[in-house]
């Protein structure tokens, strides 16, 4: 995986599932806490996400841009008869009721400078079913999953503000409207995580967090709502954007020691790893039946060799000088 797709990744699935990584643990009853792109008329949430940055370019430069997000997925457990249930056991294997995500991504068409494009984002109701049988090859019940319907639009357009110099605004919108229902029943209907990949083709973006003296007054009258944009890539690299609801530092890095998202970039990953080979058995056992995600988190972690442990310690990156 290429280090733009690996950073878009871990954003993408910041705090989706945190440590202990179980369906009962406290911390994991209100999830999707970043990036949501909401219904309209959710009382202080967005339903529009605004992205502004700064292109160094020619007038036949082009910009690709595609925005990601993670979309709810209900997943409801029956026993063979039809009945709803919180969990199902079958021959020594959890089966939870819970709520899983699946990756959503639309791709615009390359727009041109001075030029404009937009792309509906339509994704329609739908549900499937998993038959879940014994060992004898007998159906127990079912895992069913379903998603309901999202509406929205992604308009991206470039403006010249001076020769060689423009401006870059994209902005993602949900159409739908929040009506009535709780926090999970708007979250089915929310933009979750979501992000944006901007890349130039014949031209270079601005950092915004540190620009060139001229253009310091231009990068603080970009705006941005809901997302920051910072160069990914190699450190000499400004051809690409990351747009994130996380605030990164420009040229954001994975450390190379980290063994795989843990869903937590806030936190060391040799404390989150320790912290699940702590984990009884029990405990472990939950976590691996309540998110698939969950469960190769375990499988990985568990599958560690003693070398790939002390990896994990930390590494100078860089030494700098100290002067009194």
């Amino acid at each position: 995986m290429d280090a733009v797709r690996q950073i878009a990744n871990a954003v993408l699935y910041e705090g989706y599932i945190l440590w202990p990584y179980r369906r009962s643990a406290l911390k994991n009853q209100r999830r999707w806490g970043f990036g949501g792109v909401y219904p309209r008329g959710v009382a202080g949430e967005r339903s529009v996400m605004r992205i502004e940055c700064l292109l160094d370019a020619g007038d036949t430069a082009r910009v690709q841009v595609t925005v990601r997000f993670l979309q709810v997925v209900q997943r409801e457990i029956e026993r063979s008869g039809g009945e709803q249930v919180s969990e199902l056991t079958v021959d020594g294997e959890r089966h939870l009721a819970w709520d899983e995500a699946v990756e959503r991504e639309i791709e615009l068409s390359p727009v041109a400078t001075g030029g404009s494009v937009s792309a509906p984002i339509a994704v329609a109701a739908g549900s499937e079913r998993e038959p879940v049988r014994d060992a004898d090859g007998q159906l127990a019940g079912a895992i069913v999953r379903h998603w309901d319907q999202l509406g929205g639009k992604i308009d991206c357009r470039i403006e010249g503000i001076e020769p060689g110099l423009h401006d870059v605004i994209l902005t993602v919108t949900n159409s739908a409207f929040a009506g009535s229902g709780d926090r999970e029943r708007l979250l089915a209907r929310t933009f979750c995580s979501t992000h944006a990949v901007l890349h130039a083709d014949g031209g270079t973006f601005v950092s915004l967090a540190d620009p060139p003296a001229r253009l310091r007054d231009a990068a603080a009258a970009c705006r941005n709502d809901g997302a920051w944009p910072v160069p990914v890539g190699e450190p000499d690299d400004f051809t690409t954007m990351l747009a994130s609801p996380i605030i990164l530092e420009d040229h954001p890095r994975i450390a190379p020691e980290s063994p795989g998202d843990l869903f937590d970039g806030g936190e060391i990953d040799q404390m989150l790893v320790l912290n699940i080979l702590s984990l009884t058995d029990e405990e472990k056992a939950e976590m691996r039946a309540s998110d698939p995600r969950a469960r190769e988190i375990l499988e990985r972690t568990e599958a560690l060799t003693p070398e790939e442990l002390m990896r994990l310690h930390g590494a100078i990156r860089e030494f700098a000088e100290v002067r009194r």
